[in-house]
């Protein structure tokens, strides 16, 4: 299958934007801020940077691995697993409701394909995810593992001291990725609780770090290999990466107030007349 070219990419990502505003308006529940903000990165990963298979198998062998540690923008994740195969497209219409495999936060008892564990309770996942690079490594599988976290994320221990034990145990096989977008639930980083030199902490506690603009799908995936080159020479990798929440809708960017909220019916009319239909809507 071939690879899509930038335009097809942004073409994608432009439906999985609509996906995520008309998933979370249907139910009144939901974040489209940072969803809206990582469309790029997620689209950019599944159809383009991973060797994966949408033919789900839980354990990951021979492929690459994605974790998602902050789990409150699954509604980006939803849409571009359905998107890419792995499966139907009009399961986004159950999104949130009651039965429905594709909760608020993603989650593993019903087995919905390409979630691996559970995830939402903020700085676990890059601990989940050095635990697989080092299965990885034990495996003499030589793919690579994914995780993304968000910028307020940092301000939880646990991501701290994952961070040192896979510097320390030269977990050279993982790619880190921090949403940078400067806002959190209770408003702008700076003012909640400011993460001041992100990139100089992040390489004193031993790691390569790559510097990104994560709404600009043809210099995201360059940097994404850059990182990708810097795998396997004894350091963990980590690629900060610069975003603005709500990207995509003029009224939602830049601003905390949409992390949480959804858009009423004037609102969701007035974002998808901004965002090209590409691909038929669920």
């Amino acid at each position: 299958m071939n690879q899509p070219n930038i335009e097809e990419l942004e073409k994608i990502a432009s439906q999985v934007r609509r996906d995520i505003l008309r998933m979370v308006h249907a139910v009144q529940s939901g974040h489209p801020g940072g969803s809206l903000g990582c469309t790029e990165y997620f689209v950019a990963m599944y159809f383009h940077i991973m060797k994966h298979s949408n033919n789900f198998n839980p354990d990951g062998i021979g492929e690459d691995l994605f974790f998602l540690s902050n789990g409150h923008i699954s509604p980006v994740w939803y849409s571009t697993l359905a998107r890419s195969g792995y499966f139907d497209i009009s399961e986004l219409a159950t999104f949130r409701k009651l039965d429905s495999r594709l909760q608020g936060h993603p989650a593993t008892e019903e087995g919905l394909p390409g979630i691996r564990v559970a995830s939402g309770s903020l700085g676990q996942g890059l601990s989940v995810a050095i635990g697989a690079a080092q299965a990885k490594k034990l495996n003499d599988d030589n793919h690579h593992v994914y995780v993304l976290m968000g910028d307020g994320e940092q301000q939880e221990g646990q991501v701290w001291e994952a961070a040192m034990y896979a510097a320390h145990n030269k977990v050279d096989n993982i790619i880190a990725t921090i949403d940078y977008n400067g806002q959190q639930i209770d408003g702008p980083l700076k003012e909640v609780l400011d993460l001041q030199d992100l990139k100089a902490k992040w390489e004193a506690f031993g790691w390569h770090v790559i510097e990104s603009y994560g709404n600009d799908m043809e210099s995201l995936i360059v940097k994404i290999k850059e990182a990708r080159s810097l795998t396997g020479k004894g350091k963990p990798v980590l690629n900060l990466m610069t975003t603005e929440m709500g990207h995509g809708v003029d009224f939602m960017m830049g601003t905390h107030k949409w992390h949480g909220v959804a858009p009423n019916d004037e609102q969701l009319e007035q974002a998808l007349a901004q965002l090209e239909e590409t691909f038929k809507d669920y």
